[in-house]
């Protein structure tokens, strides 16, 4: 049921699909698809480029068609030209290897309405086939101008970035280029076809002045820029990797992953970071967790 307002459009969410999991999706991991993600990402990561292990957003590859139906089963279809990726947080339990066969599955664990919008969160599990846990990823979908009426359920972690933090300078800057047929190339190697990212007229049918980059593929490129510089380059040592998507990111921009070091506990330090084009933070909200 579904009614419209001057400021947005009230939509009835279907609270008996949370907490359900979606049926699960297998692939198989090959050292092929591992160097042509690290290729299409601009990743200088020798072992990724190699295909030797998994950048850590490949994490996304396996997860890609089981982390739809869920919010499909919660909010109605005629919606989903409204619905953009708010953010994505990766925990990882151990990198991603040639020659794993993946099984993932995902479920909506709850939905808040806000004054611009209302966002889905869901939750992907990715194991092996031995039911080994590799990664759990908690995906937020953000529906604009879309009132759902009430806050329920679970929302994934926080990853607030301290804006205290500005008061220094951060350890690390690194510069960073999307190239001009970056789309083109990340599309197949991560097996995400939809067309913003690849064809200029649905762009601009949807009030974009152009294709858009991909947002994990931003969020691939702050990864490599967070692990060459605080982690020797090394994917084994990566916890927790968490961004908001805030602004869009388009072919030829040129950007800069700024980070800064926040605390430690046990043998793990974290570090916040954001990636920037001038003055417009386009990932925000970054958060890494790197094993000493």
């Amino acid at each position: 049921m579904t009614t419209d307002t001057s400021a947005s459009r009230v939509v009835e969410f279907d609270d008996a699909r949370l907490e359900i999991w979606c049926d699960e999706e297998c692939f198989d991991v090959t050292g092929t698809r591992i160097a042509e993600y690290a290729a299409a990402t601009n990743d200088p990561i020798a072992a990724h480029r190699a295909g030797e292990v998994a950048a850590p957003i490949f994490g996304i590859v396996p997860v890609f068609e089981a982390m739809m139906m869920p919010v499909i089963d919660v909010a109605p279809m005629d919606i989903f030209g409204r619905v953009v990726h708010g953010e994505h947080d990766f925990h990882f339990h151990r990198a991603i290897l040639p020659g794993d066969r993946l099984v993932s599955r995902a479920k909506a664990i709850g939905y808040a309405s806000r004054v611009n919008g209302t966002t889905i969160t869901l939750r992907i599990d990715c194991r092996t086939d031995a039911g080994e846990l590799v990664n759990e990823q908690y995906l937020t979908a953000f529906f604009r101008n879309i009132d759902a009426g009430k806050t329920t359920g679970a929302l994934a972690p926080a990853h607030k970035f301290d804006e205290a933090l500005r008061a220094r300078e951060p350890i690390a800057v690194v510069p960073q280029h999307i190239d001009d047929d970056q789309t083109f190339r990340y599309a197949p190697a991560a097996g995400d076809p939809v067309p913003l990212h690849l064809d200029e007229q649905v762009a601009e049918d949807a009030g974009l002045p152009g294709i858009i980059a991909h947002g994990l593929c931003t969020m691939a490129f702050a990864s490599w820029a967070v692990l060459t510089e605080v982690a020797g380059s090394d994917v084994h040592r990566l916890r927790r990797f968490a961004v908001r998507f805030a602004k869009l990111v388009f072919p030829g921009d040129d950007l800069e992953t700024r980070i800064w070091t926040t605390g430690s506990a046990g043998d793990v330090t974290t570090y916040a970071f954001e990636t920037v084009r001038g003055e417009d933070v386009v990932l925000s909200d970054g958060l890494a967790e790197i094993a000493d």
